[in-house]
Order: structure tokens, then sequence, then C-alpha cells
């Protein structure tokens, strides 16, 4: 046989497009010819191939051999195309028999000893096999990852020879079992430690409870650092979809996927010194940025004044549509971004605006400028607005037995949420319009409390819509329902102190 056919998936953002690599020996002089776009890394992999098949005790055939990697238009990176790449040259030359090759999908770096590297992206290539009714064969280190796809064959190998004797059915791999079907436990910090801060520790209930986002406006050490990181605790379960999705963004991103980190929501914090592309996404080859690996979790943003005003602007589209697409000259990607906001701020630049004691000496021109660099539009995109003061001395060091852990707020939030589920399917922040007036109508008196507050506050559409799914949420928090004064008046007050500042 001297044409060889092996199935494998290039890395295109999240996607894994399906890549045939076609091995064809020839006479000739004795070459190597990689062909179909391939990027450097690809093109270096001639040398591992040959140093990983002669240190395996395969010959290495000295004829013409061109290899393609179809499609020819797709651009081709890593070093996932070795093992490939490699099966492709033995099957070609007769050393391997090519009867199983159809059957399976491989992905591997090979060593120059033959033995198999792990690569990234692993969770999207076995999600897109497992359609196929293929197995997929891989390195052992990506065995975890791959066994998350439910129903599908992963034979981890640990060397070239293991996956030749596999194919010739002398030494057959085994299936691997998956060890890690259970979300692990996070430990979270409890909301209980929160001293205080009632009015902020309802807000985020709320926010939970619909997805909403949420600014924390107070002087600093007041918590609100203490709060945010409290949010993922508060959050509902995280769904096998959504565990998946989240899985595949960070096993193609730099840090890779950590199966100790299966179902958890994800909690991002960059700091304010963080660039437009870290946030979003980018480079040359696309990869997610901050707002993709928060996908179904928590971003939170402290300093939020402090970060650069073209870095808090590139956040408004994936506000609204959950996802955000990189284009580049060559090629583009989208990256879902599915998260909830949290940011914190200081009132004035030095932070004690309205404190008790009078150390603020910030003129009215220098704070008006420091809230200046968070826009309008971007303001008018955060449900709940809230302030958080100071707490009182004797709050502090007093015991509170009557405050609530983060898994009583919890169970309050988790029904909230299978309300909006079973009504519309999705958390009330991400209503369409449509939905907006089917599940979120008011009664004549409430129409006029709304038309009232939309006047005075000077509120958009925009705001006003999302005035109306904060109240779905507040009712949907009490049982009710329908939206009563109450849960307008409740959502209105979250947005005075953006009306006032904006």
């Amino acid at each position: 046989m001297s044409v060889a056919i092996i199935h494998t998936r290039a890395q295109e953002g999240i996607a894994a497009p399906a890549v045939t690599v076609e091995v064809h020996l020839s006479n000739g002089l004795p070459s190597l010819n990689i062909v179909g776009l391939p990027e450097t890394a690809v093109k270096e992999s001639k040398d591992r191939v040959r140093s990983a098949i002669l240190n395996s005790r395969f010959e290495f055939p000295t004829r013409r051999i061109t290899v393609n990697l179809a499609p020819a238009d797709l651009p081709k990176e890593g070093g996932r195309y070795d093992l490939p790449i490699a099966l492709g040259i033995l099957a070609a030359s007769g050393q391997v028999s090519p009867h199983a090759l159809g059957r399976h999908e491989f992905i591997g770096e090979l060593a120059l000893t033959g033995e198999l590297r792990p690569v990234s992206g692993t969770l999207p290539v076995a999600l897109e096999a497992r359609k196929t009714g293929r197995s997929l064969l891989l390195p052992e280190a990506n065995a975890d990852e791959a066994s998350l796809a439910a129903g599908l064959t992963v034979l981890p190998a640990p060397h070239l020879l293991a996956v030749c004797g596999h194919l010739s059915g002398g030494a057959p791999l085994a299936p691997y079992k998956a060890v890690n079907g259970a979300a692990a436990d996070a430990m979270v910090p409890d909301l209980a430690e929160v001293k205080g801060q009632a009015q902020a520790k309802r807000a985020l209930e709320v926010a939970a409870a619909g997805g909403h986002n949420l600014l924390m406006l107070g002087p600093p050490g007041t918590g609100k650092t203490m709060l945010a990181v409290r949010l993922p605790g508060l959050l509902p379960p995280m769904t096998e979809e959504e565990a998946l999705e989240a899985a595949a963004i960070a096993s193609v991103s730099h840090l890779g996927f950590k199966a100790a980190q299966w179902k958890q929501r994800p909690y991002r914090g960059p700091h304010h010194t963080a660039s437009a592309v870290a946030l979003v996404g980018g480079g040359g080859e696309p990869r997610p940025g901050e707002i993709s690996l928060a996908h179904h979790g928590v971003l939170f943003l402290d300093e939020f004044p402090e970060f650069d005003r073209r870095v808090l602007e590139v956040l408004r589209e994936p506000l609204e549509s959950g996802v955000i697409t990189i284009s580049r000259a060559a090629r583009q990607a989208s990256f879902p971004a599915r998260f909830q906001l949290i940011a914190a701020m200081n009132p004035c630049p030095c932070g004690y605006l309205g404190d008790a004691s009078g150390r603020c000496r910030c003129t009215p021109d220098q704070i008006h400028r420091y809230r200046g660099r968070v826009s309008g539009p971007l303001l008018d995109r955060i449900d709940l607005q809230v302030e958080v003061p100071n707490v009182p001395q004797d709050a502090l060091l007093q015991l509170d037995p009557a405050a609530e852990t983060s898994a009583t707020v919890r169970g309050r939030v988790c029904r909230a949420r299978e309300r909006q589920l079973a009504r519309a399917g999705k958390a009330n922040a991400w209503l369409t319009p449509r939905e907006v007036e089917r599940d979120c109508a008011l009664a004549p008196a409430e129409q006029t409390l709304l038309q009232k507050a939309v006047s005075r506050l000077q509120l958009s559409a925009r705001a006003t819509h999302r005035v109306l799914k904060l109240s779905r949420t507040i009712a949907d928090l009490a049982g009710d329902a329908n939206i009563s004064s109450a849960h307008l008046g409740e959502a209105l007050a979250y947005r005075q102190l953006g009306a006032g500042s904006a």
C-alpha cells in the first residue's frame, strides 16, 4: 500500500474541524514534504516523526514521502499531527496494518523516543469524534479530559509502539474508564463571613438568581471583593452542557483544563492593567480571553475605573450577545462569553467620599472625571448598582448568629432559577425583547409606576428592559407569579446609583 489515510482534527477557536492526513510513497530521491497549509510546528514534525519511527525500531522509508493535510485551506498548527503522520508513513510502507485506521481518530505529539506527549484542545476533539462513532486514540495525559465526552471510546497510549500494537491486534489498548464523573468540591468562601452589608448581600443574591451584572461602589475595605469571591458559591450547579462548554474553552486556552475543576463555576479576576486582548482574547492564533474563560461563571473587575477606557468598552458587545468574535486578516474565531460581570469601584479618586471622618479632599471635578471613566453605555448594561458603605465597628467585632450561609442563600437562588428555566429555558438576564413582553408583563398600576420612574431617572429603552428582567427575578425569589409594585420598586432602586453618576 503506497497511500494511507488517517483521521485527525485541527483546532479552530473551540471547534475541532476534521482533518484527513494522506500519506503517499513514491519513487524518487528520499524526502518528506508536508503540504496543506502547515505552520512552523507542523513543518518541524518531519524531524520528530523520523526519529520516533527509528527509535521505535521501525524502518523509515527511503523514498519520496508526501503528506497532505486536507482541507488544504485550513491552517494547521501544533504538534498534534505527529502521531497521525507517523502512522500514515508506517501504514503506507506496509509496517502497520491499515485495516483498523478508519475506525479511529488520532492526535498526539511525538517525542524523539516515540513517547506520546499531551496536546491542547483535547475536549473539543473528543466531542466531535463522538459524533462520528469513531474511537479516539491519544496520549495518556489527555485521557481524563477526553473521557468527559460521555459515550466516546477513549484509547490512551504511552508510546508509538503501543499504538502500532493495538492497530495490529497483537496488544489491544484498554478503553479508558473515567474516574471524575462528579463535580469536585470547591473551597468557596462562605457568605456568612461577611459582616453587615445586608443591602449588598441582597443584591448579590438577586444577581445570582437571575444571572444579572452587578456594580458595587464604596470606600476601600468595606467588603466589595469579599462579596464578589463568594458569588460562585451562590450560583446553581452547572449542567452537563454548561460544564462541557466551560471545559472546552479552558482546554484550548494557555491554562489548559484541569480535571479537579470539573463542574466548578469559573471565577476570573484580571488586574486593572490587563489589555483589551487579554480581556476579550486574540493573538495571531486566536485564543480565548478572560471573558471567555469566565463563561458560565463570574468575571470580577476590581478598581473598575482604573481599567483603560478602551478596554472597558470592548465589554459592551459580549455583555449583550454572550459571544465574542475575533477577526484577523487570515482567519476568524468565535468564543462564547456568557459571563456575569461583577465590578467594584471607589466613590472618588481617594476613595473616602462621604466618609464620616471627612478625609476626602477630592473636588467635584475630580470626582466627575473619575466616575466618567466608566461610560454611560457600559453602565446601562449593568443591572444592579449598589453602594457598599463602611461597616460600624461594633458590627465588625460581634458575632452574628443570624447571618445566612452561602448554602441557605443558594437554596433560594436555585429555586428561583428553576422557575426561570421552566418558564423560558434560560436565566432572566438573557431574555429576548419578545420574551420580556411575555414573561414580565405589568398590571396597570405597575405600568404607571414604571413610566414615572423612566421619566424621572431618564432610563433608556435598554435600561427599562433590564429593570423588567430584574423585577421578574425578584418576583421569582419571592415565589410570586406576577410582578408587584414592591418587586418593581426594588429593581428601580438598584438603578438610581447609575442614574446619578452617569
